[in-house]
């Protein structure tokens, strides 16, 4: 082990240098310099950091983040140890976000790969129109969460609001606590192998320790696949 080589690793600081600099190093600069980590201190609530990154960087944030933080993330890995704002690794197509706190509105929006994980509660619309990707909460989620989901899991290990998975498609939500309401189209179903299968290998991904066998599994019913003239919009 002591032979080992240190991760090559470069630190910026946002109360010094710009947001410009940073992303535009994440992705010009720091693939051809070699470094692999990249460390951000005094984020103080900048908006759109790591944007659309596509390469497998180790990008750590030391502090609380605004809008829209490792949106569209290919391949990398960004970590907030903070809270995230709306929009968190939102149409993200692979790789791995984590956010250590909280995350407010739509996160993980159109989604199409990749792990999004969530220490702490989300907000309203967690997993909106998600296509493909996986999202564990280790709290709770808002109202209308999974709205429209079309492909992915949501793991939530807590509770759930209002509407969750109103008008779903082929999505799968799991929840360990109390569901407020179930949207349109929304049901509960049985919990099969499969799928005891499927949470316990997104928990141990994000590092949680909860039972995999005290989720309950939501899915969609189907009636809204086609539209039927003669429904009078009574779905």
């Amino acid at each position: 082990m002591a032979n080992m080589k240190p991760v090559p690793a470069r630190e910026f600081d946002l109360a010094r240098d710009t947001l410009r600099q940073l992303n535009l190093y994440l992705h010009k600069r720091a693939v051809s310099d070699g470094i692999s980590q990249v460390s951000v201190v005094h984020p103080d609530g900048a908006h759109s950091i790591a944007c659309g990154l596509d390469a497998e960087l180790d990008v750590h944030i030391h502090g609380h983040v605004g809008y829209y933080v490792a949106g569209m993330n290919q391949h990398a890995t960004v970590t907030v140890h903070g809270n995230a704002g709306p929009g968190a690794a939102e149409n993200m197509m692979s790789g791995r976000v984590h956010i250590k706190g909280f995350a407010s509105t739509a996160a993980g929006a159109s989604a199409h790969g990749g792990l999004l994980v969530i220490d702490g509660d989300a907000s309203l619309r967690c997993g909106i129109s998600l296509k493909g990707a996986d999202i564990v909460v280790g709290g709770s989620v808002g109202s209308f969460s999974a709205f429209m989901a079309q492909a992915g899991r949501i793991v939530v290990c807590g509770d759930a609001e209002d509407a969750l998975g109103d008008s779903l498609y082929e999505a799968v939500i799991y929840v360990r606590g109390k569901v407020r309401s179930l949207g349109a189209d929304a049901r509960f179903e049985p919990m099969t192998d499969t799928d005891v299968a499927a949470v316990s290998s997104l928990l141990n991904a994000a590092g949680r320790p909860d039972d995999p066998g005290s989720f309950k599994r939501v899915a969609s019913a189907k009636s809204l696949y086609h539209w039927h003239a003669d429904a009078n919009q009574e779905y």
